[in-house]
């Protein structure tokens, strides 16, 4: 199995449909209208993902609840082959918000991903998450949770949720902060905003890497400048294409962003909700584009050069990586 590197993957959204039922039913709270016959996650547009999404990270209340939800996802990944994961971990369903609840729901969640390592061999970093839709003030609430606990394991800090709400420099307070703190930089955009809010962001707030990305295709010169700059986008197909953002497989623009001379990577994004894993992801791409083990070794190596720990952790990785 080839090993891999994911470096847009969200915590709550990776959580298995059964492991939040289990969780639900322990603290009886009703979510079953949540999930479909089968018992996987139900919705039929982006608008009521994100409203299953949220459903969803309900029943997850206390730090405890998230040390199992961390131990539960990585072991998923590492199933996968996935040796180092950057995980989107969002105050705003760990506590509230608040940086005091934040303060105790981070070591439950590092203690997790230590066992992981131990357990299954695989590597955590995180990369904290204001949810756009929620609003300026409160990504300022997340940037400060940030801010006060980075270090070489929280080493990020991004903006998700419903990209066409507001415009990015509505969130330049909480870049800059997060910023100042040492913390790395990314944001969604252009899954749904366009290659205009692409730019907009660039332009905007001072990302290294951008969450998704793809429609920047629509944009030649916006292209030219993603490889110009060296931008690196976390491009997550599957996801795209089970929402409808492209149409099928063969649409998705990764391979042409690709030769254009663009940093892409592959992540999964919520994996349980697209019914995709990282294999499925490898597997649908060689099956598409015919991409060989040389393409997914290069593909690695460009996701590693862009992840956001130190030099250390980055040599260890990229030992995991070698050809045997």
């Amino acid at each position: 199995m080839i090993p891999k590197v994911e470096l847009h993957l969200h915590l709550e959204g990776a959580a298995p449909p059964a492991f939040i039922r289990d969780l639900a039913r322990e603290k009886s709270i009703d979510i079953s209208g949540i999930f479909d016959d089968q018992g996987h996650y139900a919705y039929r547009d982006f608008a009521e993902f994100l409203k299953v999404y949220e459903a969803a990270c309900e029943p997850l209340q206390t730090p405890e609840d998230f040390r199992r939800l961390t131990l539960a996802v990585l072991e998923q990944s590492a199933e996968e082959g996935v040796v180092y994961t950057e995980a989107f971990l969002s105050p705003d369903f760990c506590g509230g918000g608040d940086v005091a609840a934040w303060r105790d729901y981070l070591p439950a969640i590092r203690d997790a991903a230590d066992q992981a390592e131990a357990t299954h061999g695989i590597t955590l970093r995180g990369i904290v998450t204001a949810i756009r839709h929620f609003g300026p003030d409160q990504a300022r609430q997340t940037a400060l949770c940030a801010a006060e606990t980075a270090d070489d394991w929280l080493t990020g800090f991004g903006l998700a949720g419903a990209e066409t709400v507001g415009m990015p420099g509505d969130f330049a307070w909480s870049f800059d902060c997060a910023k100042e703190a040492g913390l790395r930089l990314t944001a969604h955009a252009g899954e749904w905003g366009g290659a205009q809010m692409v730019r907009a962001t660039l332009d905007a707030l001072p990302v290294e890497r951008i969450g998704h990305g793809v429609q920047a295709i629509d944009d030649p010169a916006l292209v030219d400048r993603l490889a110009e700059d060296g931008i690196t986008l976390e491009v997550c197909p599957g996801s795209n294409v089970a929402l409808g953002v492209v149409p099928n497989w063969a649409a998705h623009p990764i391979a042409k962003l690709r030769n254009k001379g663009v940093k892409v990577t592959v992540s999964t994004d919520d994996p349980p909700f697209f019914h995709t894993t990282m294999r499925r992801e490898y597997d649908r791409l060689s099956e598409t584009f015919g991409w060989t083990e040389d393409d997914f070794f290069a593909l690695n190596h460009v996701a590693l050069a862009a992840a956001f720990c130190d030099d250390a952790t980055r040599k260890r990785i990229a030992k995991k990586l070698e050809r045997p």
